[in-house]
């Protein structure tokens, strides 16, 4: 048993695959055995997932069975209580999530065979020094003549990995191995974890523009802001292939479809909405901006010092450009305060800020978008059914808002398009084609968002970002 970290955020009160483990098992071959086993491990509060077959071995016989649970003391309560069963032998249990990345979660595999002298002649050398050669001549074949065609860098310094904080980029790891194993999955992406050692913003773009050489795209992941903007600003005037910040625009093209689609369902106008956003750092300043490009009408951002408007002194560059853009009305006070009146509220900031007292003193029938992870900044039960369409980042709750439904297709359609960069107009057409997944007939307050796994998503986000970067003139000519 591999003991694991322990978070710094509050742990689910439900018991989830996250925490669940797989426990060996050999129990007497009597009648009421598994009877008890059962019992006990629902009595310790465990949830029994899957249960494989037997093996009947004479007296005696062998059985696994998957249990989640709700933290890692509470795996240990369960296991405690499976040790007491009369008649049950605990030969060995194991924490699923720590099995399964075991060695990592991806690989590198050859895409040809390499059987005989005229396979390694042309794979290799002689014959791999015509196709340096041509390179050489026009760097644009890389693009076709090499893994750039197909390969995203996965860059992190680890200063802002999920709710985890500045854990470094070793600790960042499992969670760039885990996106790259998205990228495979859900759009044939090649991508490879760049977690990287560094100081500051300046290291972090010397590396990367000394790496980009080798891949197709960068996607920017888990910076800490505001250094996360300043990064992204700089590669993308330094590289000529996209250059992508997912925590930023990720989540503003997931929000922004999501929102589209409620407002479809509810008959409203984006025009028309005040919107309150929670949370002014990279995603809150691109979920701002993206809405604004939309038509968006009146925002209203709020840190943790109070909301954000042109005047106050604590600015960062962007932040300051946010207020400047934002908050016309140059309101001040806490969220409480300025969340009156309001029709939309979309949380990308910290646990259990906002109250079902808040919600109504909102606009009738409020969207809410609560997407703090793990832990929302409203949990729906919590919400005295008062939103007309509500939103999280978990999957446990309807309307799951996951980056995942966008970054694969942006880099499938840019890598397909060729494109030297990702566009304003190429994330709306990703966000359109989100939204545009779901049908009218399908649409309702638990269904604004596709599901993750819908692998129809990719397939229209891609070409629709593809068309965009032809649109906005931003591909690369080969020959």
């Amino acid at each position: 048993m591999v003991p694991g970290c322990r978070y710094g955020f509050a742990m689910p009160t439900a018991t989830t695959a996250a925490f669940s483990i797989t426990l060996a098992v050999r129990m007497q071959n009597i009648p009421g055995t598994l009877g008890r086993l059962c019992v006990a491990i629902g009595d310790a509060g465990g949830n029994i997932g899957a249960a494989d077959g037997f093996d009947v071995r004479g007296p005696v016989l062998d059985r696994k069975l998957v249990v989640h649970c709700r933290d890692e003391a509470h795996q240990e309560e369960v296991v405690v209580a499976v040790r007491g069963v009369k008649g049950v032998e605990l030969v060995d249990w194991w924490d699923r999530t720590f099995r399964m990345h075991e060695g990592g979660k991806i690989e590198v595999l050859p895409l040809m065979p390499v059987n005989d002298v005229e396979d390694l002649s042309m794979a290799y050398t002689p014959g791999v020094a015509r196709v340096c050669n041509a390179i050489e001549e026009n760097p644009n074949l890389a693009h076709e003549y090499t893994i750039r065609r197909n390969t995203v860098a996965i860059v992190s310094d680890g200063t802002a990995v999920l709710g985890l904080g500045d854990i470094g980029p070793l600790g960042a790891m499992p969670v760039m191995e885990g996106k790259a194993l998205l990228f495979k999955a859900f759009a044939d992406v090649d991508a490879f974890p760049i977690c990287i050692d560094v100081a500051n913003a300046d290291e972090i773009v010397d590396t990367v523009q000394r790496i980009a050489p080798t891949f197709g795209g960068i996607n920017l992941e888990d910076i800490k802001a505001p250094e996360a903007f300043e990064v992204e600003e700089r590669l993308k005037e330094l590289l000529d292939i996209p250059v992508f910040h997912d925590d930023q625009h990720g989540t503003a093209v997931v929000t922004t479809a999501a929102l589209w689609n409620a407002l479809k369902l509810t008959y409203r106008n984006i025009e028309d909405q005040r919107i309150v956003i929670s949370g002014v750092g990279a995603a809150g300043v691109a979920i701002g901006k993206m809405l604004l490009d939309a038509g968006a009408g009146e925002i209203i951002g709020v840190d943790s010092q109070g909301a954000v408007f042109d005047g106050r002194d604590d600015l960062n560059r962007w932040k300051q450009w946010f207020a400047e853009n934002t908050n016309q009305q140059r309101l001040e006070g806490s969220l409480s305060d300025v969340v009156v009146d309001t029709d939309v509220f979309i949380g990308v900031s910290a646990p259990d800020i906002l109250t079902a007292s808040d919600l109504r003193r909102m606009n009738p029938g409020p969207i809410v978008f609560a997407m703090s992870n793990p832990n929302p900044e409203i949990r729906p039960e919590h919400a005295d059914g008062l939103p007309s369409v509500m939103a999280t980042g978990r999957s446990d709750y309807p309307n799951q808002i996951n980056n995942v439904l966008a970054f694969p297709g942006i880099f499938r359609g840019a890598l397909d398009a060729k494109a030297t960069d990702i566009t304003e107009n190429m994330k709306q057409a990703a966000a359109r084609a989100i939204a545009d997944s779901i049908s009218d007939h399908d649409l309702s307050a638990d269904f604004i968002i596709p599901s993750v796994f819908d692998r129809s998503v990719v397939d229209r986000v891609a070409p629709a970002v593809a068309a965009a970067a032809v649109a906005d003139q931003v591909v690369r000519v080969i020959g």
